[in-house]
């Protein structure tokens, strides 16, 4: 960082950080022990939760400069907040990392490869669901002409780190545009009737993950949901949330805000941690916005995770078989973390019959995928993941279960790379309860 920027930061931090938030951390430690990167980096304080706060505290106080390392801490967190439940002081660690990621990606002048990558990333392809749908297509075309076996067997993915050349292995066979495009926007419950709820599609999740989208919209209505899926919603924000584009995280949260304001239900359905636990707080990301917060307030309010409302309908206790199989979960750091949602998966999951579910030891502890964590910082995602599978193969489970879609690549990735493809799978909750489901229903 050149001077100027340091100095365009310093006053950045200084106006716009949270100091209040940043003294209410006491030092004690109690972080320590959840934070898997302080861990990973052998108790490195630089790389821990308290070890960020006082950084940024510093900065604020002009006590350093906010030079490469302070961008190297901040950048190394995964943002998974396991942090904060465990915090006496209850410090929303969360909301200090957004925003002094967001002032430095602001202020600091990426290079000419970044600065491309970032544009075409954050404004040229997520805010647009119709250009995710072509990109998708694309990948359908790569996966299914064949190109994919001859890329692999000529060695044209060597030039791709080892992470990224399992990830090319593990991705879902994407959906055809056609399947895409026509899908309806309100469905009929398949039982007696109980909520009226909206379902919030997301952008991967609605392409590359649109099984899982029409599982979880399944599922809703063998639980009596009547659902509304409004056109107009869009991507959450989260990636740009939480990568120092609040700015733009802004501009989508108003959008789907819109969208589902008009839809008069219960609750908004998500199945997908991560966006969940980011459409939760868009009354903070939009907090000092007196035209919107209210209304981000009351779409907060009625955000809930499928696993939630599975539960409070009492879907647990229908018919739900298996086959023989021992199943272990990996929580979402956001579904866990944000929307404070960890029982109801396992009670679900312990609802199977035909089934074993053993816990996974700190299946609590973040995967290491982290939206795009494990392509930026591959090396540390890479040692994490590294931890998580010791744990899973510990469980003797043949299924690995999780709740949102990084997590699942990740845990896919996690198989592939410990050559467990033939013996272990890793499946997202609600296709695996509508596998369940439908198997006792059809005995």
């Amino acid at each position: 960082m050149n001077i100027i920027e340091k100095e365009r930061i310093q006053k950045q931090f200084q106006e716009k950080m949270d100091y209040d938030e940043l003294l209410n951390c006491m030092r004690c430690g109690f972080c320590l022990p959840t934070c898997p990167t302080y861990i990973e980096s052998g108790k490195n304080e630089l790389h821990s939760p308290r070890g960020r706060i006082a950084i940024m505290k510093a900065v604020v106080d002009g006590d350093i400069e906010p030079d490469e390392e302070v961008k190297k801490s901040l950048d190394m967190c995964l943002g998974c907040r396991a942090c904060e439940p465990v915090c006496p002081s209850g410090v929303k660690y969360g909301h200090l990392l957004e925003e002094a990621r967001d002032i430095i990606y602001q202020n600091k002048k990426p290079s000419l490869p970044v600065k491309g990558l970032r544009e075409v990333v954050f404004n040229q392809l997520f805010p647009h669901q119709n250009r995710m749908v072509g990109l998708v297509g694309l990948l359908g075309f790569y996966q299914r002409s064949g190109i994919s076996t001859l890329a692999r067997k000529s060695g044209m993915l060597k030039v791709l780190p080892d992470s990224m050349q399992l990830m090319e292995k593990v991705i879902p066979l994407a959906p055809r545009k056609k399947e895409i495009k026509n899908r309806p926007t309100h469905l009929e419950p398949l039982a007696v009737k109980k909520k009226n709820v909206a379902f919030f599609s997301g952008c991967l999740m609605d392409t590359v993950f649109m099984k899982t989208n029409e599982a979880t919209k399944k599922l809703l209505q063998y639980a009596g949901c009547e659902i509304v899926i409004p056109k107009t919603q869009g991507c959450c924000g989260a990636l740009h949330g939480h990568s120092g584009e609040k700015m733009k995280a802004k501009e989508m949260a108003k959008k789907n805000i819109e969208a589902f304001e008009k839809a008069e239900v219960d609750y908004i359905i998500t199945n997908a941690g991560g966006c969940g636990a980011f459409l939760v707080d868009y009354d903070h990301l939009l907090k000092d916005d007196p035209e919107w917060v209210e209304r981000a307030k009351g779409f907060a309010n009625k955000i809930k995770d499928i696993t939630s409302i599975l539960i409070e309908l009492k879907f647990d206790q229908l018919p739900l078989q298996l086959n023989e199989e021992v199943l272990t979960y990996q929580d979402s750091c956001h579904l866990r973390n944000g929307q404070k949602t960890f029982i109801e998966p396992r009670k679900l999951l312990q609802s199977i019959s035909g089934s074993d579910f053993v816990e996974m030891k700190n299946a609590d502890r973040c995967c290491g995928s982290a939206g795009i964590y494990n392509i930026v910082e591959s090396e540390m995602s890479m040692q994490i993941l590294d931890y998580k599978m010791e744990q899973t193969k510990k469980t003797k489970a043949k299924t690995i279960v999780t709740a949102n879609p990084g997590c699942l690549l990740q845990m896919k990735l996690g198989i592939e790379k410990e050559g467990l493809s033939e013996q272990m799978r890793a499946i997202h909750i609600v296709d695996l309860l509508l596998e369940a489901y439908e198997n006792a229903k059809n005995k």
